[in-house]
């Protein structure tokens, strides 16, 4: 656990809900000050409203982490008001309709990549950049990625594509960001109840081609493994995680 009494700030991408929200809520119990990203504005007040009701500090700021202005313009504003940046939960994401590759439709190929991959490494750059010149130098950023990092889906080559890709960036951050006391996970999160997961409780094609449901665990576990490790000195790092459903369709699947 950090012990440092100067305040402990953390990014959070994709924090109007879901994860994001469950992970920004947990960091702000747990003292840091938390930037909430998102493409909503909505949301994002909301829950910094929240927290400025209990003494905690939020900031919202409504970003495309697929647009580079909108990134660099958030980062600005990180650096203007806090100064640094410790932590950064690279969590933005989003999926594509689950259909056989050739019918899916191009522009949803294109703007999975644009979040999920494309958002990725422009807000790890600019985390890293940040991270570099702030004094004292240093911090962490840790990716969301998922067990399709590892093994797929039926008809999800484009999400399993770019969560193969996040793991890439997890380990070439991890690894060029030793000089610079810049460490990196990854969390492989698998069957976290949210409003967009919601679905695969009525039931998920699986492998052997039939449809079933399948168990769910609360976002907030997925928070608690991103508290722990945020919470961890720079001198220890967790590389990967996985976190799931105990009794997903993942060991074993297909």
């Amino acid at each position: 656990m950090n012990t440092s009494t100067s305040p402990r700030i953390a990014l959070v991408t994709g924090a109007g809900s879901g994860i994001g929200r469950s992970t920004a809520l947990g960091l702000l119990e747990d003292g840091w000050s938390v930037v909430l990203a998102g493409r909503r504005a909505e949301p994002l007040q909301a829950l910094a409203d929240e927290a400025a009701a209990r003494a905690q500090t939020a900031l919202a700021v409504p970003t495309d982490v697929s647009d580079p202005g909108s990134v660099q313009a958030l980062f600005g504003t990180i650096e203007q008001r806090f100064g640094r940046l410790d932590v950064l939960f690279n969590n933005a994401g989003v999926n594509a309709p689950a259909v056989p590759i050739d019918e899916l439709p191009l522009d949803r190929w294109f703007g999975l990549l644009d979040t999920n991959v494309t958002g990725m490494f422009l807000c790890a750059r600019a985390a890293f950049g940040l991270m570099r010149r702030q004094m004292p130098q240093g911090g962490r950023i840790i990716n969301n990625g998922s067990v399709s990092a590892h093994t797929p889906r039926p008809f999800t080559a484009p999400y399993t594509m770019s969560k193969h890709a996040v793991a890439g960036l997890t380990k070439a951050l991890a690894l060029d960001g030793r000089a610079f006391g810049i460490v990196a996970s990854q969390i492989d999160i698998g069957n976290a109840l949210t409003e967009l997961s919601e679905r695969m409780t009525r039931g998920v094609l699986q492998a052997n081609g039939a449809t079933a449901p399948e168990p769910m665990m609360d976002a907030r576990h997925v928070a608690d493994a991103v508290r722990h490790v945020a919470a961890l000195p720079l001198a220890a790092n967790v590389l990967n995680m996985t976190i799931m459903a105990s009794s997903m369709p993942y060991v074993g699947r297909g």
